[in-house]
């Protein structure tokens, strides 16, 4: 009965109302509840007032829950046919950007226009993997196995990566491989292909440590020995456990956390809010954190797993990796287990068009999802 109602539905259009009650509403509170945990940890890193940052982050926060619900309804054949043209114009504001970008923090990575700075390389880890999975839906096996058939997406990866690191962004561009990577291992990529592209990753290092800016180089070498520039370099991880420790199990208490508080932390709004949100809600609160994180990845690959598409699948398989090496870096860049690379923890770090991307890409997951039955084939786009 079941596979008879599937087929019934394959190349079909669902209506309005099949698309709404298709949608998983756990998994939209799940996210319902990170935007406030966000809201309410950078509320008290102003020392409890909504300014400069809390309201701002509940008013991005809406914008991108009405973005996330506007896609949750666009037939899926939509994301096939303009994959591609998505991905140029994101990668024209990449190019912009090396043009006459604004510049903020050392780097020039924002393109501003007036209202808000727009950041393209946050777009382009949706359009890269929605561009890679419309070419690996209507690719054969046989070419993907063939030295010839991965040119193509190689060069689709490298270009925006070159381009965001010459920002300089590091941890976006890192991002946006390892997106790829798992886009390329879930379509069948050999695994020796993926080993000789390490080796030769490993032999151009002593060439490529020579390319990095200083303050990168300073990052890995801090990463290896925080201890070595404790009042410099080192100085942001060092304070970054010194607030977890200090939290222990059940934390200091909302707008209690004394690191944070008394400027010791420093970036507490942005790329080491976990450790601020530990601080005052202790092991237990981060955990929660985490817990609600990977409940959210877990529901997006089951969701991949199920839908009848070939490019759905791949879509939400990109996607479902992306917000998956959000979580996963900046969590273990405050732990002091990778190199700081300034990744945020989405939809808890202060930010603009960080929020509105991955609430995109929550979208077009729930996208995905609601069209589940529908199998568009390689000829729909």
């Amino acid at each position: 009965m079941y596979k008879a109602y599937e087929t019934s539905f394959r190349g079909q259009r669902l209506s309005f109302g099949e698309k709404f009650w298709n949608i998983s509403f756990s998994y939209v509170l799940m996210i319902m509840l990170l935007g406030a945990i966000g809201v309410i940890v950078l509320y008290s890193a102003a020392n409890g007032s909504w300014n400069p940052w809390a309201s701002k982050q509940l008013m991005r926060f809406c914008l991108g829950f009405a973005v996330m619900f506007a896609l949750a309804f666009v037939d899926l054949r939509w994301f096939l046919r303009y994959a591609y043209w998505f991905y140029l114009v994101v990668l024209l504001l990449l190019v912009a950007v090396e043009i006459g970008g604004h510049i903020g923090m050392g780097a020039q990575r924002w393109i501003n226009l007036g209202f808000m700075k727009l950041q393209p390389s946050e777009l382009m880890k949706i359009a890269l993997v929605l561009a890679l999975a419309r070419y690996f839906n209507s690719a054969t096996l046989q070419s993907i196995e063939s030295i010839k058939g991965i040119v193509a997406p190689a060069a689709m990866v490298m270009v925006p990566v070159v381009l965001v690191m010459i920002q300089p962004d590091l941890g976006t561009a890192i991002m946006l491989l390892l997106t790829a990577g798992a886009m390329f291992f879930a379509v069948g990529v050999q695994l020796w292909k993926f080993a000789a592209l390490l080796c030769a990753g490993a032999a151009a290092m002593p060439v490529a440590w020579h390319f990095l800016h200083n303050y990168q180089k300073n990052r890995v070498l801090t990463f290896l020995d925080p201890e070595r520039d404790p009042l410099g370099a080192g100085y942001h991880i060092i304070q970054s456990k010194i607030a977890l420790g200090s939290g222990g199990v059940f934390g200091k208490g909302f707008l209690g956390g004394t690191q944070s508080h008394l400027n010791f932390l420093p970036e507490k709004h942005t790329d080491f809010i976990f450790t601020m949100l530990s601080e005052e809600f202790g092991m237990i609160g981060g955990i929660v954190v985490i817990a609600i994180n990977f409940m959210i990845i877990a529901y997006s690959y089951f969701f991949a797993l199920r839908s009848a598409s070939y490019f759905a699948k791949l879509m939400t398989v990109g996607l479902a990796s992306s917000y998956f090496l959000y979580v996963v870096i900046n969590i273990s860049m405050v732990l002091g287990m990778l190199p700081v690379v300034g990744v945020p923890l989405p939809l808890i770090s202060y930010g603009g068009t960080v929020i509105v991307s991955v609430m995109m890409g929550f979208g077009i997951i729930l996208a995905a999802n609601s069209n589940r039955m529908i199998n568009i084939g390689k000829d729909q786009g």
